[in-house]
């Protein structure tokens, strides 16, 4: 038998895509993915580079300032002056003229220094905020992850509620058909059929949801899935103490904020050196084509001293604003430090809870099933009603629905500690 070519390659892309659905997809690989093809981070990351930038910009201030220039000058009479009631020319009417000029600040009082330092302090500012995204972006990711395994344990829990109220819902035609009970009882079965298929259906859009978000976060297909590992975990961080210093020294948000401050240091110095003079230097060579002068070409050499006299208050303009920035700045930090306590306590808190939620509802499930095997028991020998029995399955289906989100409720609480801690 042979394969038409469109027909080959068909079993191939369906080869292909089934291998693709059931790939393994570990907690890691879905960070490392994300660390390298998030499209928020691959955007984010242009933002250090331009930082190093500016930082390079500014350490130029170091180095002399080389111009060059070079002309041509037409006149209709050439320039002339009276000497002894005599006109002497001075120069030709036209002429071509050029020059070289180098500067150099000796000395500011630490202006230029000021400004290094900002733009240095700025750079890992920006650097530092990149990373605190990142720490963002890979909780979001936790947070998916642990998302889909939940939505699939609820998913498997929905469809077992169809086939226990289908088998409720067939024993009850059987009594039916016997005489024993009622229509009303296989109405109520068919009514709360319905209602379980459009908990499973909703359960399915948003377990797909989940994933089209995972897909955003990895930077991976839309159509992609894997084969999520349910034995995953974050390891629980449950020691340190509430207020832990050591993640301020961790965080990168807050060592942005640091950073954010010393940039503000360095622009209040910057802004103060303004109302005191610069010494320069300056070295100049000039060319001018005048067939009326001896010497064509000038080099000349001096030492200056530059300051500024009134520029309509923008100096005072610009301490100002430094120092209010300075104040800002330093507002901004304390309130991160104390948001990353407020983090710190409810994170721990949150993982506590769901801890004792997963006991709670371990002791649950067992009890939820042995009142459903009870009341099927007794609805089969005639002594019970159809509704104790679909409310015992509603309450297995709760109860398992609970244990299931307080047991993933508790990996995402262990991961935002960890984030909370500067360990994510």
């Amino acid at each position: 038998m042979k394969f038409q070519p469109v027909s080959l390659a068909l079993v191939i892309l369906l080869i292909l895509a089934s291998h693709a659905r059931g790939a393994a997809l570990s907690l890691s690989d879905c960070l490392e993915k994300a660390e390298k093809h998030n499209p928020e981070l691959r955007t984010l990351a242009w933002e250090p580079i331009m930082a190093e930038q500016n930082v390079a910009q500014a350490v130029s201030a170091r180095y002399p300032r080389l111009d060059g220039r070079v002309g041509y000058t037409m006149q209709k009479d050439p320039q002339a002056a009276i000497i002894m009631g005599r006109v002497a020319e001075l120069q030709d009417s036209d002429y071509a003229h050029g020059g070289l000029e180098a500067l150099y600040t000796i000395y500011d009082f630490g202006k230029r220094e000021a400004r290094i330092s900002q733009a240095r302090a700025t750079a890992d500012a920006i650097r530092s905020r990149y990373d605190a995204r990142r720490t963002d972006v890979s909780l979001q990711v936790i947070e998916v992850y642990f998302g889909i395994l939940e939505g699939m344990q609820l998913v498997e829990a929905a469809r077992d509620e169809i086939t226990q109220v289908e088998q409720h819902r067939r024993m009850a035609q059987a009594l039916f058909d016997e005489g024993v009970v009622t229509r009303n009882d296989i109405l109520q079965a068919d009514v709360r059929l319905a209602s379980a298929r459009q908990t499973l259906l909703s359960r399915n859009n948003s377990l797909d949801n989940t994933w089209l978000r995972l897909n955003y976060l990895t930077g991976s297909a839309p159509s992609f899935r894997g084969e999520l590992s349910s034995e995953a975990g974050i390891g629980d961080r449950t020691d340190a103490p509430t207020g832990d210093s050591a993640a301020l020294t961790k965080r990168p948000e807050i060592l942005a904020l640091r950073k954010g401050v010393d940039a503000s240091q360095a622009e209040l110095k910057e802004s103060r050196s303004a109302y005191l003079p610069e010494l320069y230097t300056r070295l100049a060579l000039e060319y001018v084509d005048n067939s009326k002068y001896r010497e064509q070409t000038i080099m000349s050499a001096g030492v200056g001293l530059k300051v500024n006299l009134f520029d309509g208050f923008a100096t005072t303009a610009a301490r100002d604003r430094a120092a209010r920035n300075l104040s800002r700045s330093q507002d901004l930090l304390r309130q991160g430090e104390t948001q990353v306590q407020l983090e710190i306590s409810t994170a721990r808190n949150d993982l506590r809870v769901a801890g004792e939620r997963i006991t709670v509802t371990e002791t649950a499930i067992r009890q939820s099933q042995e009142n459903l095997r009870i009341n099927h028991e007794r609805y089969k020998e005639r002594v019970g009603t159809a509704t104790e029995v679909l409310d015992a399955q509603t309450l297995l289906t709760q109860t398992r629905t609970d244990y299931f989100r307080a047991l993933f409720d508790r990996q995402v609480a262990a991961a935002r500690l960890r984030r909370a801690l500067g360990e994510l």
